[in-house]
């Protein structure tokens, strides 16, 4: 019985690993009834390096006709003047992304609770696919979240950051595992 639990408690970690990993290396980049970008933090209305990316991407993907809407997501956090779906609306705003073409989630503060407001949303506006824009190693996370959701098809387009490489920490790896494992053993 312990050797059985000790397979099982290191094949699971093993296997979310391999999930991950695998997705953060696939660009599954096709038409969609919209882009959504998942939040990361903002300084005082300007995107971090993280977010801008995400933007970038989401802003690429835009002009090559992919979608005609792009859904921003990412509460305020406590101290914040502007919260992050504000922030990615005036970015793409200011690169020439009509206003109307933008949907923004301002609420959420965690993945999941942006992604089931993104949910709510798509119903009231008739999207039932969606193309993922996040950082390589979260698109399996947002990718699982969004099937669970009820989206009848979800794809994932990782963003890079440009001083980084496709190498990832170990830290953002394990940080990934443990939350995609959280979501699935509890948040479900």
């Amino acid at each position: 019985v312990v050797a059985a639990v000790l397979v099982v408690l290191l094949a699971y970690p093993a296997w979310l690993a391999w999930r991950i990993w695998d997705q953060s290396h696939n660009d599954e980049v096709r038409p969609a009834d919209a882009i959504v970008v998942l939040g990361a933090a903002q300084y005082d209305g300007r995107p971090s390096p993280v977010l801008q990316a995400r933007l970038d991407h989401a802003l690429y993907l835009y002009e090559e006709d992919l979608s005609s809407r792009v859904i921003v997501t990412g509460g305020r956090r406590e101290g914040d003047r502007f919260a992050e779906a504000e922030v990615g609306a005036m970015y793409l705003e200011s690169e020439g992304v009509p206003a109307e073409a933008i949907l923004a989630e301002d609420e959420g503060t965690t993945t999941l609770e942006s992604l089931e407001r993104v949910r709510e949303m798509s119903r009231d506006e008739g999207i039932d696919s969606v193309l993922l824009v996040s950082d390589p190693l979260h698109s399996e996370r947002v990718k699982t979240m969004a099937e669970d959701l009820g989206f009848a098809e979800a794809w994932a387009s990782p963003a890079f950051e440009l001083n980084r490489t496709r190498r990832t920490k170990a830290g953002e790896l394990l940080h990934e595992i443990a939350s995609l494992a959280a979501y699935e053993l509890f948040d479900r």
